[in-house]
């Protein structure tokens, strides 16, 4: 008979378990870029399994989105860390990041046999049902965490002012905006122990350090392997506002400076991308595969490609993340952080509300759109058709129309 000790472990590893087939059913439905990715996060990860509570998954939104990097993913790698610690969190992030990843790196290596008009039919349909479940997640998400006339102002005002005026950096500032006027709220937030703050600086200096270290190494060598790691480290660790704020950055660079790609080819690969469930910053891999064509290396030296341009966009976001999240719980012993989070998680729950709209407006105003969209959120409510299922029908009606 195994000890209490060996049963605790046994019962976290079956747990961890459940967790990353979780992230992988998230890895291959999860249409829609980072709300839709947030939405079904809400609906999996708390609604139905409770890993953590929707306030929890507010904060660890509003932290990435201050973060450079992609949100979705820095946030998913973050309730891994929750849960498991590093190891379990390395293991969600190459779970949630494999299936883009590797669909994305095909492409790469054949880019010039793809039907794009192929592509756009089939995913015709999957775009309205993942503005249903945007909706769904604004809906929700407002209904846990709105609880006072304040906090329904910052979220009225968010949601407006986002979908208004649509630059990156302003979601950081009315993040910290937000909190900023709960903040003067503590003196009702309960009194807790204050412990001395334990940070760890490991990974902020792995994360400059590799900034650096890849800079250099890249100007001596030469080696495009090498540069290309640099110019996607760099990139991830610059951009805020995900990857639709990416994609310019790259086009400037990649195409119009160094010319490693077409015009054509590149948009191509972003269609597909925003076409795929998981990650938008998976387009790295498909740049990188395309970068090294022309190397004589062959299939080898383009898979090498495709492999640095993921690791180099990813990498720097989740070093960031890991170091910010292992004193977060410490900070929010203070009651000035604890009342700025009534602040922070209306403006994240304001962010959804616009992101429904803003998903919205570009999809043709048809009955058939808003009838999925609607048909979608019902269904979420109803709470017995699972997310891969809906998103499976769509993609076999897109298939079959």
């Amino acid at each position: 008979m195994a000890s209490p000790p060996e049963c605790r472990r046994q019962v976290k590893r079956g747990r961890n378990l459940i967790f990353l087939k979780d992230v992988a059913s998230l890895g291959l439905t999860a249409f829609g870029g980072p709300q839709a990715h947030v939405a079904m996060m809400l609906r999996l990860l708390v609604d139905k399994r409770r890993y953590l509570t929707a306030p929890e998954l507010l904060e660890l939104m509003a932290l990435c989105q201050i973060l450079p990097g992609p949100s979705s993913t820095q946030t998913i790698t973050a309730i891994g860390f929750r849960l498991g610690g590093p190891n379990l969190a390395y293991l969600t992030l190459l779970v949630w990041m494999l299936p883009a990843v590797c669909i994305m790196t095909v492409a790469g290596l054949s880019v010039s046999y793809l039907d794009k008009e192929l592509v756009m039919r089939l995913v015709q349909y999957v775009q309205p049902v993942a503005v249903g479940f945007v909706a769904y997640s604004a809906y929700t998400i407002a209904r846990k965490v709105i609880h006072t006339k304040t906090a329904v102002g910052l979220l009225v005002l968010s949601a407006l002012l986002v979908y208004a005026v649509q630059v990156p950096w302003l979601m950081p500032i009315l993040l910290l905006a937000g909190g900023l006027i709960t903040t003067f709220r503590y003196r009702k937030m309960p009194r807790q122990e204050k412990q001395p703050m334990q940070i760890e600086w490991a990974n902020f200096v792995l994360w400059l350090g590799v900034l650096i270290g890849a800079a250099v190494l890249g100007q001596y060598t030469q080696l495009l392997p090498v540069r290309l790691f640099e110019n996607f480290y760099r990139n991830g660790s610059l951009v805020f506002g995900g990857g639709q704020v990416l994609a310019p950055l790259l086009y400037t660079e990649f195409v119009e400076f160094k010319g490693y790609l077409t015009s054509e080819e590149f948009l191509s690969g972003l269609g597909l991308v925003q076409a795929l469930p998981g990650p938008n910053f998976s387009f790295a891999a498909y740049i990188g595969a395309l970068a090294m064509r022309g190397e004589g290396s062959g299939l080898s030296g383009q898979l090498l490609g495709a492999l640095v341009g993921a690791a180099g966009i990813f990498m720097p976001g989740t070093l960031l993340i890991f170091f910010l999240i292992r004193f977060w719980d410490q900070l929010k012993r203070f009651r000035v952080v604890k009342a700025s989070l009534e602040g922070i998680n209306a403006v994240s729950a304001g962010f959804v509300w616009a992101a429904t709209f803003l998903l919205y407006h570009p999809l043709p105003d048809t009955t058939v759109n808003l009838g999925l969209i609607g048909a979608t959120f019902l269904l979420l409510l109803w709470d017995r058709v699972p997310a891969y299922i809906i998103v499976g029908v769509a993609l076999a009606a897109g298939l079959v129309v």
